[in-house]
């Protein structure tokens, strides 16, 4: 979803609590991986692993010069054969520490093996971010929440779009005071979708 399609989005949503919801959650993300540096690590349920946002959380890295935010993509079923982007397992969860940051983008009940892991990740010192099924569990464990029921309005693959944008357009202040290409282009792809002002 590019950047018209998301303003787009965001005036449709206008009003409701997703746009909200959507950049606070950004925001604790951004914040948690900016202030922390320690690296960000993303991870599904065995039938549901987040690639698409894995792909947008990098485009989003690179558009607002925040390496930060790409992702380290945790699988369920990585083997050692395969390349080395999607080879990551989930010990790498077992060994995260304090500084690093754990989202799990949950589309249902994560399961026990899954909410061990968080756990001890949370133990070490990681921060965890949830997004998807508002388990109740996973939601305890977790630092900052964004739950996406089945009788939500948006489904999960949007929200992970709106969350995704938002964290890559929540830069700190440079120390110029001068905005980044991304927010500018932003603010303009904003304008040109507005509807046109009245004729009096």
């Amino acid at each position: 979803m590019d950047a018209v399609r998301v303003a787009l989005l965001r005036e449709v949503l206008a009003g409701t609590e997703w746009l909200g919801a959507t950049r606070r959650f950004a925001g604790a993300l951004r914040g948690s991986v900016v202030s922390h540096g320690g690296g960000l690590l993303l991870v599904g349920t065995p039938e549901y692993e987040p690639w698409h946002l894995a792909a947008h959380l990098v485009d989003e890295a690179a558009w607002s010069g925040t390496p930060e935010l790409a992702p380290t993509l945790v699988r369920h079923g990585a083997r050692p054969t395969d390349p080395a982007h999607l080879a990551v397992g989930l010990g790498r969860i077992e060994a995260a520490k304090r500084g690093e940051t754990l989202l799990v983008v949950a589309d249902r009940e994560p399961g026990g093996a899954l909410l061990e892991r968080v756990h001890d990740a949370r133990r070490s010192g990681a921060t965890v971010l949830a997004l998807g099924s508002g388990d109740e569990g996973l939601a305890a464990m977790a630092h900052e929440a964004l739950p996406v029921r089945e009788d939500a309005e948006l489904d999960l693959d949007t929200v992970q779009h709106l969350v995704s944008a938002a964290a890559g357009e929540n830069p700190l202040p440079s120390p110029t005071g001068r905005r980044r290409l991304r927010d500018r282009l932003t603010r303009l792809a904003d304008q040109l979708t507005a509807p046109p002002p009245p004729r009096w």
